[in-house]
């Protein structure tokens, strides 16, 4: 067997490592429910001591999906899912009263906890201030000759589009923010997946994966389809009370997200180097 190279080896480790972030996820929210119970959903374990592992896992993949990019249309998708990750992970979900132990939410179902918009604030103001130097070193790096502006320029439009939606959002729109940017961005991530995955069983560019490889990516994207309705249907519904549907439900998406990143990396395990230009395979 051939040794590896630099670049397969890295692009090995990223697919290994973001599968990963979904076992850092679900052992933090295992281990702070030992202590605040079986909470309504994955989210709401942001309020818990499982917040810093819930949060750096979310900017891992933010940043791991941008180098696992490529090119084409998963490129222009996983770069999109690399935009709303940081969102999820930044702006805490709406909490039903009750549900965490020392924090309140003063509202009937669902609302956002007051004492946590200063958190939100940073956050946000972070991102956009990050987002904008992103965009100000991809168009240096373009202008230097080092990118192809044709290979960067939907991204830039996209990224540019999100930061000027979020940032008009947050300053002219703030409660409806705090109230559905949580819901909006874990909606898009995942959807967006949901397409990488059909695009993975139909690449446009190179052979086909083998029929196995197929029929596991349609059925992750089915299943992750059927998975987001679920969630939209049932997220204003979570309490704490019952069976805890939206926290199987996420745990289901997250479970998909997993199993999608194991599946791909066993598929281009000995892929030879992926490159943004020329023929190679998709990264």
């Amino acid at each position: 067997m051939a040794a590896s190279t630099s670049s397969q080896r890295t692009y090995r480790y990223l697919r290994i490592g973001i599968a990963g972030t979904v076992v850092v996820i679900f052992t933090s929210v295992g281990v702070a429910s030992t202590g605040v119970g079986w909470l309504p959903s994955v989210s709401d374990y942001f309020y818990t001591p499982a917040r810093a592992s819930f949060v750096g896992a979310l900017v891992a993949v933010a940043l791991a999906l941008v180098a696992l990019s490529g090119r084409g249309a998963e490129r222009a998708l996983l770069d999109a899912a690399a935009l709303f990750a940081p969102l999820i992970a930044l702006v805490p979900t709406t909490l039903s009263p009750g549900t965490v132990p020392g924090v309140v939410a003063p509202c009937a179902v669902r609302c956002f906890p007051p004492e946590y918009e200063a958190d939100a604030a940073n956050g946000v103001t972070t991102y956009l201030i990050v987002g904008g130097l992103t965009v100000l070193v991809a168009l240096l790096l373009a202008a230097l000759g080092q990118v192809a502006l044709a290979d960067v320029r939907f991204s830039l439009v996209m990224t540019t589009a999100v930061l000027v939606v979020v940032g008009a959002t947050w300053l002219f729109a703030r409660d409806a923010f705090l109230a559905q940017g949580h819901f909006v961005a874990t909606i898009a991530f995942f959807a967006l997946f949901a397409a990488v995955a059909v695009i993975n069983a139909f690449p446009r560019q190179d052979a086909p994966p083998a029929a196995v490889f197929r029929v596991v990516y349609v059925a992750i994207a089915v299943a992750l389809a059927a998975v987001l309705v679920i969630y939209i249907v049932l997220l204003p519904q979570a309490d704490a009370r019952g069976l805890p549907v939206v926290l199987l439900a996420e745990a289901g998406a997250l479970t998909l997200f997993f199993a999608f990143w194991v599946v791909q990396g066993i598929e281009k395990w000995n892929d030879a180097d992926p490159a943004i230009r020329g023929v190679s395979s998709t990264g």
